[in-house]
């Protein structure tokens, strides 16, 4: 449904990589979510952004998950801003990616009320220009990732809370057949894809999931291509519907498949132990109930990392809705979601220390970047962290630490003078580099 943050800063970009001193945070399980997953004869997502696929951020998106879903990629605003002229760039490099890492890839969104270019939302249309304009921007779309995408949100959000459908220029235009014309469209252009109708707020049983449900039954008697929904599941702390499960199975038993499609469960901020140890629950509640279904194929998190949300954005005050913190750190709702899949988790320690990578200048052929490295519940006599560059970046010059770098391998050893980090304080470390084309931020562990 959301945007994945977009316009972030230079600095909210680059400032990145901590993790535990016991675990990296790609491995932050004995076993990946996606094996676990599998086990269980599940699918785990994320959605992801395409131009962070890279360093930390790539590095656990591949290792973690079975399923991507572009954020922002495969909207009609990304690839048809101008009319009859497509930019594939992003929806692209997250296919490649995928491919690269044995991963499925989920279609976002093809027929929407929202993102769509102003071309086409400031234009005036007969009921025929619509349906040839929407025929053929599925057809294309469709078209062009054939054998490719395992599954479509076809149609997103076409309910209003109440259970009528939602006005928006293809209802208003075209009538509620619109939704049987997309299907049909979407089948037609690759009839191996599976077909959801997406939508949120229809968790539990209400009047907007029941018109939901009718909507299908209908599809499905009349003989259009429809073979799941997606439960979004944007949710807010503490409030998983107790009828999540029932809901599934109902969906379920018209012989439909059942998706997780956004999951998200945002808190008033700042978060606290409390907080945390109640989105573990909400998130293993979630997971638990697609379990239990069989047709429940996947789970999918919209965006691993508070870093990439959209949440922050669209609700002041509200945030940390994601598995993993704004360092590519597991939050407790990772080990919830582990938990959920059948996972042993070695609970963290309630003293850890962590580095942070961060970038606090950059420029043409160059950049200054710093480490700190932060203790609490526990203290360092000595430190030294560890990481790999991604991109061909060389550390030209140190300060606060000894460095050495072989290829891409780089390691920093405290100074003689700041190798205590106590309880409760952190120490940084600075260092001069070169870098050429792109500055992906690398993980970096300690030992």
């Amino acid at each position: 449904m959301r945007s994945l943050r977009t316009g972030l800063s230079l600095a909210a970009l680059v400032t990145g990589a901590a993790l535990l001193l016991t675990a990296p945070a790609a491995h932050a399980a004995d076993t990946p979510l996606r094996d676990l997953a599998a086990a269980k004869g599940k699918v785990v997502g994320t959605a992801v952004t395409g131009s962070k696929l890279t360093g930390g951020y790539g590095d656990i998106a591949g290792a973690q998950f079975s399923s991507l879903t572009p954020g922002n990629a495969m909207k009609w605003g990304t690839v048809e801003p101008t009319q009859g002229s497509f930019n594939w760039t992003e929806a692209d490099q997250i296919v490649a990616f995928a491919q690269a890492h044995n991963q499925q890839v989920r279609g976002h969104t093809l027929v929407w009320h929202s993102q769509n270019p102003s071309w086409l939302t400031n234009g005036t249309w007969t009921p025929a220009q619509l349906s040839s304009l929407l025929q053929n921007h599925i057809s294309t779309e469709v078209g062009r990732y054939k054998g490719e995408i395992a599954a479509w949100d076809v149609v997103n959000e076409p309910f209003n809370e109440d259970g009528t459908y939602r006005p928006t220029l293809w209802y208003n235009g075209l009538g509620a057949n619109y939704i049987a014309q997309a299907l049909t469209w979407a089948h037609a252009a690759d009839p191996a894809a599976k077909l959801y109708i997406n939508d949120y707020n229809v968790e539990g049983v209400d009047a907007k999931s029941t018109a939901l449900y009718n909507l299908v039954k209908s599809l499905k008697a009349a003989g259009v291509p429809i073979d799941g929904v997606g439960l979004q599941a944007h949710l807010i702390l503490g409030q998983v519907p107790a009828t999540l499960q029932q809901n599934i199975q109902r969906f379920a038993d018209l012989g439909v498949d059942v998706a997780i499609t956004e999951l998200d469960v945002r808190m008033a901020l700042p978060a606290d132990s409390a907080k945390l140890a109640q989105q573990k629950a909400d998130f293993k509640s979630v997971l638990a109930a697609c379990v239990a279904v069989t047709r429940c194929v996947n789970v999918t998190v919209w965006g691993f990392t508070d870093a990439d949300s959209w949440v922050p954005g669209t609700f002041p005050g509200y945030g940390a809705a994601t598995p993993y913190d704004e360092n590519y750190v597991p939050k407790p709702a990772y080990y919830g979601i582990a938990e959920a899949l059948g996972g042993t988790t070695t609970t963290p320690p309630t003293g850890s220390c962590s580095a942070t990578y961060g970038v606090t200048s950059q420029w043409s052929t160059g950049f200054t970047g710093q480490v700190t490295i932060a203790c609490t519940g526990t203290a360092l006599s000595s430190w030294r962290a560890s990481w790999t560059y991604g991109a061909g970046q060389q550390i030209t010059q140190a300060w606060n630490a000894t460095c050495t770098q072989s290829g891409a391998a780089v390691t920093c050893t405290n100074a003689s003078y700041n190798g205590t980090v106590p309880d409760g304080g952190s120490v940084t470390f600075g260092f001069n580099a070169s870098w050429s084309g792109s500055n992906p931020v690398p993980v970096v562990t300690l030992g």
